[in-house]
């Protein structure tokens, strides 16, 4: 397979003006500037092949958007190497910018005022698609993406869902080869966001699109991606099968235990960490090496009716990531 995105040791740097307090400190900052450097990005280096689909995770501030930019080309990096699509980014060529799509949350390429559907034809003309094919694409989309009474409304009168709805529909208009996703299912409800992940896990088949998708919603990440990238302050931490995120980063199990009876606390507790103590049901937390052990003294020890080891839950695993990078 050919690489669709190759990032050597990319890095990004924003310069901040810092100010001194009160009136003098203003003053002075007017004449005598002073800057601190900020590493959003720093020696990042990955690859990811034509038609993988990919979860790119991070705590806020990670990083994550300031990555996506620069495979975009909307910011220049400050140093390293980044070639998406056989182009360079930043320099914004219209070959490259005609096979790439960046679709990020909040941002809005839609025209408020209007009907979505009058954006959706200024794209026609921007990417230049024949009638057939521009009607072809947008019949589907609007079924898949159930759009049929959202399009003549104008944009500010949509709900957030209906508005994502819409991004998307734009933002596949001219079927790119890259797709940057940023919560795709932002706002919309449990059965949208099913549709939703079905679509995009389809679109990817089809087409053999490159998806690069970031996402806090862990049921996104888990339905779509059997790879993901975890930044970390802007450095990698993690690239690999999503299945071996838990092993690497839950050193425990856990342990259900259903007794006959209610059973004496501290003797449970005393064989590993209880996380839920429901009476006659409890779920320990167990290190991963001690799980066999602890089982037999369990079953030895206790009038135990049934036993269930299972791993951490991804959201809790990921979480507890995001959660020591954010109080580092």
């Amino acid at each position: 397979m050919s690489s669709t995105i190759e990032v050597k040791n990319l890095a990004k740097v924003f310069r901040v003006p810092e100010k001194s307090p009160g009136l003098r400190g203003a003053l002075s900052s007017l004449f005598f500037r002073k800057f601190r450097e900020i590493w959003a990005v720093k020696e990042l280096s990955f690859s990811i092949q034509k038609g993988e689909l990919v979860g790119f995770l991070g705590a806020n501030g990670a990083g994550k958007t300031t990555t996506l930019k620069m495979l975009s080309g909307l910011l220049h990096p400050t140093s390293g190497q980044v070639q998406v699509l056989g182009f360079t980014p930043h320099q914004r060529r219209i070959q490259f910018l005609k096979q790439i799509s960046l679709v990020m949350g909040q941002r809005s390429q839609l025209w408020w005022e209007i009907p979505a559907q009058e954006t959706l034809k200024l794209n026609k003309e921007i990417f230049e698609l024949g009638d057939s094919e521009y009607q072809e694409t947008l019949s589907e989309l609007v079924e898949v993406l159930e759009l049929q009474e959202c399009l003549d409304i104008p944009v500010k009168r949509l709900s957030l869902g209906q508005r994502m709805k819409a991004e998307l529909c734009a933002a596949l208009l001219h079927r790119p080869s890259l797709l940057l996703l940023d919560e795709p299912t932002l706002g919309l409800d449990v059965v949208m966001q099913k549709k939703m992940r079905q679509f995009i896990r389809e679109y990817n088949q089809r087409y053999r699109a490159t998806i690069l998708l970031t996402s806090h919603n862990m049921d996104d990440v888990v339905a779509l991606c059997d790879r993901v990238i975890i930044i970390e302050r802007g450095q990698m931490l993690y690239d690999g099968e999503l299945n071996r995120v838990v092993e690497r980063y839950a050193p425990h199990k856990l342990m259900t235990v259903d007794f006959q009876s209610v059973v004496d606390t501290e003797r449970v507790a005393a064989l590993g960490k209880i996380v839920s103590n429901g009476g006659s049901r409890m779920v320990l937390e167990i290190p991963r090496k001690e799980v066999s052990s602890v089982a037999s003294r369990l079953l030895s020890q206790f009038p135990v009716v049934d036993l269930t080891i299972t791993e951490t839950p991804l959201d809790d695993v990921v979480r507890r990531i995001f959660t020591r990078t954010l109080e580092k």
